[in-house]
C-alpha cells in the first residue's frame, strides 16, 4: 500500500532503529552525540535542521547526511534570504534542502540556490 514512502522518526534513535525504519532527524536544537554509539543499518539515514555555521558543524559532527536550512523566504528570526542561504550551503559538501517560506511566487527562485531540494508546509496547503 505505502511503497516508495519513507519513515524517519525525530530524536529518538533507538525506536527508530528497533522499529527498523529508514533515519531519523535531528532538530537544530538537538545537540547530543549518543546515537553515534548505536549500530545502524548502511541505508540509515540521519537528517537534521540548521540556521547558521555553528549549527550545520553540529550537524556533519552528528553525522547528518541532509540537513535542512531555514528559513530562505520566511521572514522570522531564522530569516536567511537567498544570499546568506547559499554562502551557508557552501560551506559544507553534505546534502542542503532548502526550506523555510516558499511560496507560488517565489518557487521559481529554487533553481538560484543549486541545493538537493526544498521542503515547505504554505507552499503545499
Amino acid at each position: 500500500m505505502f511503497k516508495n514512502i519513507k519513515f524517519y522518526l525525530s530524536r529518538n534513535f533507538k525506536l527508530a532503529i528497533k522499529l527498523n525504519l529508514d533515519g531519523a532527524y535531528i532538530p537544530s536544537f538537538y545537540k547530543d552525540y549518543r546515537h553515534l554509539n548505536y549500530k545502524v543499518k548502511s541505508s540509515f539515514l540521519i537528517m537534521g535542521s540548521a540556521h547558521n555555521i555553528k549549527e550545520v558543524r553540529i550537524k556533519e559532527t552528528q553525522k547528518a547526511k541532509l540537513i535542512f536550512i531555514s528559513s530562505i523566504f520566511k521572514k522570522n528570526k531564522n530569516f536567511l534570504g537567498l544570499y546568506r542561504f547559499k554562502k551557508l550551503s557552501n560551506l559544507t559538501k553534505n546534502k542542503i534542502v532548502a526550506l523555510g517560506g516558499f511560496s507560488s511566487s517565489n518557487v521559481k527562485k529554487f533553481k538560484l540556490l543549486d541545493c538537493y531540494g526544498l521542503s515547505g508546509i504554505s507552499y503545499f496547503e
